[in-house]
């Protein structure tokens, strides 16, 4: 049995008898137990009036704030009847109304409003009397009033070695309801109503009311000795000379202290052991729910991570609408990463407003990285990580604007911190020196060039990547990019015994055509690699882009811009062109799309998604562990989506009929046209019995003519392609 001393006392006056056992901790959560030295007893002494056991059977003061409750203009009052609560719940909830009674904090009501009761637990295993406001909070007036930045608040503590941490008794209690709203926080119990006097929790602007009174209170103080969040106040000083304050549950004079979540130290900050210990210790999420929580609570440390938006991503990707939550091996691996990331995340250290940054900062193919640092005296240490992936338009720049799009992100998001100091931005890519200087440039280049400059001042250093230590925050893997930094020796030495033995490499550079790095041609101006005249590497990267599994076997034009992302060779189109046409499998497989003789009448102009769609199969297919041998394509004509179906070749109508069902009409609702070729199924009478009685019109091309359907069959031509 776990007792606090005053309740054994009042079981010992009742029961004459009784055992006790104290047991002490040594260590609170990795934060360091020291003695309260003897200025700090002293001074809780002198103010021992405002350290009491509980609180005082008496309303708190009117302060600057009361809480007040606004809703918006033609609100009714709201009301909803009482939940059904357990016997144990009621046994506490009537103790808890008795309490509150007690001591003034709550009155009967008379009110049209109305919010249920329900319990919560704490993590002592005792029950949290909470009121359902969420009825009135829809309808009450959001205050805007700005709750501290947590990362903001931490800066503030560079310096400080001595800390003490303030836990408010009741802290909402200790604001008084305005006289206006009192009737508003009514709550119904089969004990009767009652409303607040001080201001509950639940309420949709109790934070906001609290945080403006908290700073009104602490105002000549803020960001000189104190910072606050909501009731969370930390006292941070330099030395103990400095040091004051005072609370019953306050803890003083500690060199480590846990704040927000943080351990925070002279040596700088790092993550709570509560919470690395939360996260070793969190499940596999089995839903979208708890896969926010999750990430949620993994975001919120994403400064400590290195690579956060690589590793999160196939999390992340999961959270897409209209994505089905299927977890794969992937996506445990990343809550693997995520884990050892957080429980071993390094401590960072503090600014120092009076020093000068510098920051690393690299990209790849879908995402940029960076990281913030400082040389305090030991060293460049990390400020700060910053890693994001790449979306929409910025995934098609080519690499110089990746990288200098890395920059500004940087700059963007620790604009707080650099404005007005120098900063060092050290990039692997060579040419990002010459970005002031550089004469042509694109709208989007100027953009970038105008905010830095306006903003900031900077140097650009160049850094190679293995040297980079935000190299590693941006570098996920690509097919289609070959990294020189982490280049396979075998292609490497391709490049290198080209250029020794291309002559027209000599005339490019007598030409100044060319910029080397690392033993690497590129073409002048450009991130392109110059590819030498070596048969050998020149049929290796087009066998690359064309003939690989991923490549897929496209045209010659898509062959062409994938390669041409990278890579630079003179006459390089006729090349591919070439290539493309001389593929075998490409010859094989791949059928006419010569326009046919004769006139095709084309569907009307169609007004919304799946009210025309389109039926056939794709047969003939090695059969699947499923057995399956057959694909049965369904095509949208207005959004040209399509859904893929696996079936089998001897599946009858009926069972086609239910696939249609079941992936389609459940899906998309019912068409009002089906257009199909005439394969046995679609011309049965089981198919045209219910196609007439979902009120859908069949459409199907006359005999060997089966290009009437032109869109599908160019899919099932892809499809079988890409198979």
């Amino acid at each position: 049995l776990v007792e606090t001393l005053a309740r054994f006392e009042k079981d010992v006056k009742r029961t004459d008898t009784g055992f006790l056992a104290i047991a002490t901790e040594v260590e609170n959560d990795g934060e360091k137990a020291s003695e309260t030295p003897e200025k700090i007893k002293e001074l809780l002494k002198e103010f021992q009036d405002i350290l009491p056991d509980d609180l005082p059977n008496e309303l708190p003061p009117y302060r600057t704030h009361q809480h007040e409750i606004v809703e918006e203009p033609g609100s009714k009052p709201t009301f909803r009847a009482p939940y059904r609560l357990s016997p144990t719940e009621l046994t506490n909830m009537k103790k808890q109304i008795e309490y509150l009674l007690a001591k003034g904090l709550i009155r009967p009501s008379i009110s049209p409003y109305g919010a249920p009761v329900l319990f919560t637990p704490k993590p002592d295993g005792s029950l949290r009397m909470c009121i359902d406001y969420r009825a009135l909070n829809k309808q009450t007036i959001k205050n805007k009033y700005p709750i501290p930045q947590i990362d903001d608040l931490l800066d503030q503590l560079r310096g400080a070695t001595v800390f003490s941490k303030l836990d408010l008794r009741s802290g909402y209690w200790q604001i008084r309801m305005a006289d206006n709203s009192i009737h508003k926080t009514a709550f119904r119990t089969r004990y009767g109503s009652y409303e607040y006097l001080v201001m509950p929790f639940g309420l949709t602007n109790a934070p906001a009311t609290f945080q403006a009174e908290m700073n009104h209170i602490l105002r000549p103080l803020l960001d000189e000795c104190v910072v606050v969040y909501l009731d969370d106040i930390l006292i941070y000083s330099r030395d103990m000379k400095q040091h004051v304050e005072h609370l019953r549950r306050s803890e003083f004079a500690l060199e480590k202290v846990q704040f927000l979540g943080h351990m925070v130290s002279a040596q700088g900050v790092h993550v709570g052991p509560k919470k690395i210990e939360a996260v070793r210790t969190w499940k596999t999420p089995e839903n979208v729910m708890e896969l926010q929580q999750f990430l949620g609570l993994a975001n919120y440390y994403n400064r400590f991570v290195p690579q956060y938006a690589k590793i999160a991503a196939p999390l992340t990707n999961l959270l897409k609408k209209n994505t089905p939550y299927k977890w794969e091996p992937k996506h445990q691996e990343a809550v693997e990463q995520l884990k050892q990331a957080l429980t071993s995340a390094p401590v960072l250290i503090l600014p120092d407003p009076e020093r000068d940054y510098v920051i690393e900062a690299d990209a790849s193919d879908q995402a940029v990285g960076a990281v913030l640092m400082q040389d305090q005296g030991n060293g460049l240490q990390p400020i700060a990580y910053l890693s994001k992936k790449l979306h929409g338009a910025e995934l098609n720049y080519p690499i110089h604007d990746k990288e200098a799009l890395a920059i500004v992100i940087a700059f963007k998001a620790w604009r707080c911190y650099l404005e007005g100091r120098q900063t060092t931005v050290y990039t692997d890519h060579c040419s990002l020196k010459y970005l002031k200087t550089q004469p042509n440039l694109s709208r989007r280049q100027v953009r970038w060039i105008d905010f830095l400059e306006t903003h900031f001042h900077y140097d650009i250093v160049y850094k190679p990547g293995h040297k980079n230590k935000a190299d590693a925050l941006s570098r996920p893997a690509h097919v289609a990019a070959i990294q020189i930094e982490g280049m396979n020796p075998l292609l490497k030495g391709l490049f290198t015994h080209g250029y020794a033995i291309d002559p027209e490499i000599s005339l490019a550079e007598k030409r100044h055509l060319l910029q080397w790095d690392s033993d690497i041609a590129y073409r002048k101006g450009s991130t392109k690699i110059w590819v030498p005249n070596y048969p050998p590497l020149r049929q290796l990267l087009l066998e690359e882009y064309h003939n690989v599994l991923y490549a897929g076997h496209f045209g010659s034009n898509k062959t062409l811009t994938g390669i041409a992302k990278h890579y630079y060779w003179p006459h390089m189109a006729d090349d591919v062109q070439k290539f493309v046409t001389s593929c075998d499998t490409c010859q094989r497989m791949k059928s006419s799309k010569r326009k046919k003789a004769g006139l095709l009448q084309p569907l009307p102009v169609l007004e919304q998604p799946w009210q025309v769609v389109s039926l056939d199969f794709i047969t003939g297919l090695p059969p699947t562990t499923s057995s399956h041998d057959a694909i049965l394509v369904v095509i949208d004509k207005f959004s040209k989506m399509g859904h893929f179906i696996p079936t089998h070749t001897t599946a009858r109508t009926e069972e086609t009929a239910q696939l249609f069902v079941r992936h389609i009409i459940s899906q998309h609702g019912i068409p009002t046209t089906l257009i199909s070729d005439r394969d046995p199924k679609f011309t049965s009478k089981f198919w045209k019995e219910l196609m007439s009685l979902l009120g859908t019109k069949l459409a199907m091309p006359s005999a060997y003519h089966p290009h009437t359907d032109g869109q599908t069959e160019r899919l099932n031509q892809i499809v079988e392609q890409l198979l």
